[in-house]
């Protein structure tokens, strides 16, 4: 009878004009609120930062490792994992401040040299709920990988301190320039930092797979082709450790991508089912078309395929449909797998483990159909003076963020040619960057490391 009664006075009781908020404790809720957002986007950024990491140690490591010959493998793995160290180093000290400290438009100046600045405080410019520290870190990790798959290219004939050298000074001269013009404030190619041509870039696109595919061809020519290819068969010695590599990138992806949100946001989910969608398209495209082509769907090309379907996703993830997703990926699978047999076989270049036919055309494939398909149904936060959402690329009616693509993949193509090439050319003079002719025969984990990835026992 009571809880009867109850009911019937509820309507009542919730139409009565409730009693004012004290001002102070609407204040102390609103200060709550933002802080618990800051501390999930914080986690979730730290998570990202760990995934991204994942990806170069152990996950290209792994990748790489096993398509090589297996008198190389300790000598490709320790190429991915020495630059977890290098480059970290690097970043410190003005690596950071070169990418994303103001500057000019195509390089960022030295005030955040030696990390200075960069401390628990937001930097409002870039990520205005976590630690500035929080996002320099996060982006270190692109910094690390960006090289290490340049690697893939000049695999089995480098000599290491000349990989070492290559590496410092193509961050400072290609990967740097590259990250402000496109991420940094005031970069040239910024869409949301007062760019000139607005480049729609979410993840990494042109400043990482455009960059470092291309600079990957430039190294497979300068260096020329191994001892014995293509007249000897050199087949991956461990499909075993690629497998397993692929999958960590696989996952690690999702910090890739969905971290760039830089906040544990519906636009970070939107871009991890993306992100996951196109992988997923990318690896049945590729297999059909080897399936059709040579009658057998192989396991090397199942995890190439999702490999191309996440460098093709990456410059999108954040601005596209999980349809457009879906088209993307397919895309990525068909044109990479044409790029790393019919191309590759046609100009008979030596890119050991197809560096510039999955990142250098897939990163290019995925920035010009990111000005197809990015909609500001995903994401919003581009704004015309009026405070209202501008359209993004084809689907919402703007043609014209094609050319911007285009004129963004186009600079990444231009610097990272010159750029290698002038390096290279450094290198070159200055400790030689092929190995001798013997050492490649024995093998670099003998000849560069004293050591072997496999010791039978008597």
């Amino acid at each position: 009878m009571k809880l009867r009664l109850l009911l019937l006075l509820l309507p009542a009781m919730l139409s009565a004009q409730a009693p004012a908020v004290p001002a102070d404790k609407i204040a102390a809720l609103e200060a709550a609120v933002k802080s618990a957002q800051g501390a999930g986007d914080n986690a979730w950024m730290l998570v990202s930062s760990a995934l991204v990491l994942m990806m170069t140690g152990p996950g290209l490591a792994l990748f790489y490792g096993g398509l090589v010959r297996k008198k190389n493998v300790l000598g490709t793995m320790m190429q991915s994992f020495i630059l977890m160290a290098l480059v970290t180093v690097i970043w410190a000290l003005v690596g950071y401040s070169l990418a994303f400290a103001e500057g000019n438009p195509f390089i960022g100046d030295f005030r955040y040299a030696f990390l200075n600045g960069v401390g628990a405080a937001p930097n409002g410019d870039y990520a205005g709920t976590i630690p500035h520290q929080t996002y320099m870190v996060y982006q270190l990790m692109f910094a690390i990988i960006t090289p290490a798959l340049i690697s893939g290219a000049f695999a089995e004939r480098m000599k290491f301190s000349a990989m070492l050298l290559f590496t410092a000074l193509w961050s400072l001269l290609v990967y740097f320039p590259m990250a402000h013009m496109v991420w940094g404030k005031g970069g040239f190619l910024n869409a949301f930092l007062g760019g000139t041509f607005p480049c729609l870039d979410f993840a990494g696109g042109t400043v990482v797979h455009i960059t470092s595919g291309v600079s990957a061809l430039v190294c497979a020519l300068y260096l020329g082709k191994r001892v014995g290819y293509p007249g000897e068969a050199i087949k991956p010695h461990s499909l075993v450790l690629s497998f397993i590599g692929a999958c960590l990138l696989w996952v690690g992806w999702f910090g890739f991508n969905a971290g760039s949100a830089v906040a544990a946001s519906s636009l970070a989910t939107s871009a991890f089912v993306a992100t996951h969608f196109a992988a997923a398209a990318a690896t049945l495209s590729w297999i059909l078309a080897e399936w059709v082509k040579s009658g057998k769907p192989s396991v090397l090309g199942g995890i190439s395929g999702c490999v191309a379907g996440l460098v093709a996703i990456t410059p999108a993830s954040g601005f596209v449909t999980p349809m457009a997703a879906l088209m993307i990926g397919f895309a990525a699978g068909v044109v990479c797998y044409l790029m790393v047999t019919a191309v590759k076989a046609m100009f008979g270049y030596d890119d050991s483990l197809d560096a510039f036919g999955v990142h250098g055309a897939g990163g290019t494939l995925g920035a010009i159909l990111t000005g197809v398909f990015a909609t500001s149904a995903v994401n919003d936060a581009l704004k015309d003076s009026a405070g209202k959402a501008m359209p993004l690329g084809l689907v919402d009616g703007n043609g014209g963020q094609l050319l911007n693509q285009a004129i963004g993949a186009g600079i990444a193509w231009v610097l990272g040619i010159v750029g290698t090439i002038v390096i290279l050319k450094i290198c070159d003079v200055l400790i030689g960057v092929r190995v001798e002719r013997e050492h490649e025969l024995q093998g670099l984990d003998l000849s560069q490391h004293g050591e072997e990835g496999y010791i039978l026992e008597s």
